[in-house]
């Protein structure tokens, strides 16, 4: 589903304002280069501005979004208007030729064209080449949208012929949003938007079965080492360390247990909206009653210790352990 224009002026402010400025100045430059990490909002955009220069009916720069002209480009089949994307692990050169020899012919409905160029960064050096004969030689009437996560793998010759707008990584709370809308569970989302910035990322692991359980797991472990201490241990034979077993996957535990105590100091400090496991609230509720601000930090500061002694190497179960006993106050990580 196409973005609308309050999205993206959510997501990239910036961004959408510097774009709509340049089309109601009639200033669209050339070529532009839409740098940031993955789930953006950067071919959303890319699609709103080609939108723009060929709506029938835009206000204020702002491109309706229901005349045929936009509706077409939504659905990727207007006819002056190319998208080009990695043809396997790579865009090849044969790729951008058959885009400069369609460039070549008058447009079809009109003297205006655009492309637009996904993970640019990808493009094998000849296509690379290719494309900055093509930029080096701008036609008037033709539009040219690099998007990149990234913009250090490309050549600066062709870097210095675009305008770059920089987008920012999403709020948690607005990639919350945006997750929910392409059908992630609210809960899920919650946890996902802390965890990750990437769209594609955080929707396969709202649906796999090991994230699922992992998140249980992190919970259960939660609840046993605040109220049963000893079992905590036996909690980190039978399920932890059976479950977790790669480095990654250890590291994306500790940031699931942060998560929880940063969970009681948002609820301390009114935050319900800030939330990572919000079908938790009535059990944190009950816990952030009986622990200080102070304690919190302290907590937290642990398992961030953890964190670097994981970077260091040291041994998991180790590791794990010296953590539950530090968070019910005993022996620091050492």
């Amino acid at each position: 589903m196409p973005a609308t224009w309050d999205e993206l002026k959510q997501w990239q402010p910036l961004a959408a304002q510097t774009l709509v400025n340049s089309m109601v100045k009639n200033r669209v430059a050339h070529a532009y280069l839409f740098e940031g990490a993955r789930g953006t909002g950067k071919k959303e955009m890319a699609l709103f501005l080609a939108q723009g220069l060929f709506c029938r009916k835009p206000v204020e720069g702002i491109r309706c979004g229901e005349c045929d002209q936009c509706q077409r480009i939504a659905n990727g089949n207007h006819p002056d208007v190319h998208l080009v994307e990695p043809d396997g692990l790579s865009i090849k050169k044969d790729q951008v030729k058959s885009l400069q020899e369609e460039f070549s012919k008058s447009g079809v409905e009109s003297k205006r064209k655009a492309y637009i160029i996904n993970f640019a960064d990808k493009m094998t050096v000849q296509a690379a080449n290719s494309l900055l004969k093509f930029l080096e030689e701008p036609h008037p009437s033709t539009t040219a949208i690099l998007i990149t996560e990234q913009m250090h793998q490309m050549l600066p010759t062709i870097l210095s012929r675009c305008q770059h707008v920089a987008f920012q990584s999403l709020a948690p709370i607005l990639f919350k949003e945006r997750l929910i809308k392409e059908g992630v569970h609210p809960t899920m989302a919650a946890l996902l938007s802390k965890l990750t910035n990437e769209q594609e990322e955080a929707i396969r692991l709202s649906s796999d079965e090991w994230f699922v359980q992992a998140r249980k797991i992190m919970l259960k472990l939660y609840e046993v080492q605040k109220d049963h201490p000893f079992e905590a241990m036996t909690r980190l034979q039978s399920d932890f360390l059976t479950h977790f077993k790669e480095k990654e996957q250890i590291e994306q535990s500790l940031d699931l247990f942060l998560h929880i105590y940063k969970d009681l100091l948002y609820i301390q400090t009114d935050k319900l909206n800030h939330l990572s496991y919000p079908d938790q609230l009535e059990d944190f509720q009950k816990d952030a009653l009986h622990t200080s601000t102070a304690q919190l930090s302290e907590q937290l500061n642990t398992i961030l210790e953890a964190k670097r002694k994981l970077h260091q190497n040291m041994n998991t179960q180790l590791l794990m352990e010296q953590l539950m006993l530090k968070l019910q106050g005993g022996s620091a990580l050492v």
